[in-house]
């Protein structure tokens, strides 16, 4: 089974491709979902407390991001110490769910795999792009958030020249180019 990467800047549409992917029977591992999941693990939580304290929980049991991320945000370390937790969960996760499907090849959604330099993991990687103002209007809407906040998150990745450049695989995802042509085409040359 071909595993292949999908990814995009924020706004791209990626959740949106994934979906016409799913609904022509190919399995999606959606990183983003199962790392979420991951924080509620018991062995997980345990050393994240040990590391960042009770208070990075709710007395509930769920994880308190927005303190999380303002621990990861202002220190480099913190943000190794959770990805070193973390990622190797993820890949025990998604080899384990990969063992489960049927498909000739699946896809891995993240919007991280230049950035961490993930794409080494898979087959081929698909890139979907748009334009800027295109990615901040639906981040702005989708979010519900202002243009800065988006922004800023926006200069924490990678330019999408670069990563068309490294991509085997492009989806324009702009508004005007019909995306589902592009999704049968990439599909129809991964099930070989």
């Amino acid at each position: 089974m071909k595993r292949i990467g999908i990814t995009g800047n924020i706004g791209s549409g990626k959740s949106y491709v994934c979906k016409m992917f799913e609904s022509l029977g190919i399995p999606v591992f959606y990183s983003d979902d199962e790392t979420k999941k991951l924080y509620l693990i018991p062995s997980v939580k345990d050393l994240i407390i040990k590391r960042f304290g009770q208070e990075v929980y709710f007395e509930d049991g769920s994880l308190n991001r927005k303190l999380l991320s303002y621990h990861l945000f202002k220190n480099e370390e913190a943000m190794q110490f959770i990805e070193s937790v973390l990622y190797p969960a993820l890949n025990r996760r998604f080899d384990q769910w990969c063992d489960q499907q049927q498909s000739p090849y699946v896809l891995y959604e993240s919007a991280i795999l230049f950035e961490k330099s993930y794409i080494k993991y898979f087959d081929k990687i698909i890139f979907v792009s748009a334009p800027e103002e295109v990615r901040l209007k639906r981040t702005m809407q989708r979010d519900d958030c202002s243009e800065e906040n988006v922004r800023s998150r926006m200069r924490l990745q990678m330019g999408e020249e670069t990563k068309i450049s490294k991509a085997d695989f492009v989806i324009y995802n702009d508004g005007i180019k019909e995306v589902r042509p592009q999704v049968e085409a990439i599909n129809k040359l991964l099930y070989c």
